[in-house]
């Protein structure tokens, strides 16, 4: 059985106790409390401040939890909303379209999938939620690039592999997709990542109007596919339903 990390653990159990009870505590309230020397407890004190877990009051010397939890818990907070939001009109989506519906969140340089609905067929499928997408190729994280900064300048900076003959890589190349996806509220990947398959995907937005996801379908290009682009009717229904969920999330209409 693998062992636990005890300075982890260690951390855990000092943000834990500064998560309750009184609202500061200082250094020999720690170490007592947790059974700790005090140059131990000060050293995780230390690096848990360096990083922003924990906030060290000037005057007093007392140790308070820290803004960064703050971030990575509405973080965490937005991720979940998203997804209760989105799943009935996901549900929809892939009802009224008869293909796989996605929802996807920007995530360590990729796209990371929270929600996946089914084809509402017989067809053997694998749920892939978990899974994590190419930023530059897959119609989500075209989406994501186009409409956030921060997944943007992950996706210009990483190494944009060539998966097909189709895909995108060269910076012009790929800076003029954005320019087209941003201009047209919605992204497509024909081929570009997967033989043989075709996505669309749209932003969605929250109350702030900053982008929070992309939700988008995808299936055989035989079956979506119209022309060189996609079957106008598919991408229709993924608007409506970034839309849908947008809305849901508090944004302005779009």
């Amino acid at each position: 059985m693998a062992r636990n990390i005890q300075s982890l653990e260690r951390a855990a159990a000092v943000l834990r106790l500064l998560a309750g009870g009184e609202r500061r505590l200082g250094l020999s309230d720690i170490a007592s409390s947790l059974g700790l020397p005090k140059g131990t407890a000060h050293g995780i004190l230390r690096t848990l401040h360096g990083e922003g877990f924990v906030e060290q009051d000037p005057a007093s010397g007392r140790y308070q939890l820290g803004a960064e939890l703050l971030r990575l818990g509405n973080s965490y907070l937005d991720v979940h909303e998203l997804r209760s939001r989105a799943l009935v009109w996901t549900d929809d989506l892939a009802r009224s379209s008869g293909e796989s519906a996605y929802l996807g969140v920007l995530h360590q340089r990729g796209v990371l999938i929270v929600h996946h609905v089914f084809r509402p067929d017989d067809s053997r499928q694998v749920l892939e939620v978990g899974a994590m997408q190419p930023l530059h190729s897959t119609a989500l994280g075209k989406v994501l690039c186009a409409y956030d900064p921060v997944a943007r300048s992950e996706a210009l900076e990483a190494e944009r592999r060539v998966f097909t003959a189709r895909t995108v890589a060269a910076l012009d190349g790929f800076a003029a997709v954005l320019e087209l996806t941003r201009s047209r509220g919605y992204a497509t990947d024909v081929e570009e990542t997967w033989e043989g398959v075709a996505s669309v995907a749209a932003p969605v937005l929250d109350r702030r109007g900053m982008p929070v996801g992309a939700v988008g379908v995808t299936g055989a290009v035989e079956r979506v596919g119209a022309g060189e682009g996609l079957r106008p009717d598919l991408v229709a229904s993924v608007r409506d339903c970034a839309r849908a969920v947008s809305r849901a999330l508090g944004a302005d209409r779009f």
